[in-house]
């Protein structure tokens, strides 16, 4: 089952084939937050800033969350390669 991110109702990035690759898009999009752990666990757990929350999801039509994955981290390795380059 496909995931994205969402606020209250509305979906609000592409899909992805993983809760985990949008919790990492999150994470590089400054929107977790790492928060005490509780119940004497060793280490902090990670929150959604605001009403942001990663749920499951259909994809739309003709919306392939593989490919989204795939073209979500070569924009990150562009943008790496053009920081290196600065």
């Amino acid at each position: 089952m496909p995931y994205a991110l969402f606020c209250d109702d509305a979906k609000l990035s592409k899909t992805y084939p993983t809760e985990a690759d949008v919790w990492k898009l999150a994470s590089e999009s400054g929107l977790v937050t790492d928060v005490e752990s509780k119940g004497g666990q060793p280490t902090p757990r990670r929150v959604l800033d605001n009403d942001y929350e990663i749920r499951p999801c259909q994809a739309e039509a003709g919306e392939c969350p593989e490919k989204n994955e795939r073209d979500a981290q070569e924009q990150k390795d562009f943008q790496l390669l053009l920081r290196g380059r600065g």
